[in-house]
């Protein structure tokens, strides 16, 4: 019982809280999506009334997915909205947590909080 309960134990603590050396972009799966589907970047953003450039900032994880660009993608190629939308907010996460100044910022707002 008590080794079932460290395996779990275990298993929860480490594996979840795992995270990739590199995040992952949305524009990364939106490339990978295209590549298998055998569609152009350019042709994406022409049929979702984007610019060519703004959908290869996104892409090449230069710019970020919002929601409208997110539902346009769905519309167009069936890949979930909110997977995307998922996938940036997992990602703007990690970067900033990443980011030793804006943790050090992050860590005085918490003293300044617990001082009160």
């Amino acid at each position: 019982m008590i080794v079932e309960f460290e395996k779990e134990y275990l298993r929860d603590t480490i594996a979840n809280n795992l995270e990739p050396f590199e995040p992952t972009h949305p524009g990364e799966l939106i490339k990978d999506e295209l590549e298998a589907d055998g569609i152009s970047q350019a042709k994406l953003a022409e049929n979702i009334g984007v610019s060519p450039s703004l959908l290869n900032e996104v892409i090449k994880g230069k710019r970020a997915v919002n929601t409208e660009l997110a539902l346009l993608i769905e519309a167009a190629i069936n890949l979930p909205a909110d997977l995307l939308l998922n996938l940036q907010g997992a990602y703007n996460m990690q970067k900033a947590k990443s980011d030793s100044s804006f943790m050090k910022r992050l860590s005085s707002i918490r003293n300044i909080a617990a001082a009160l």
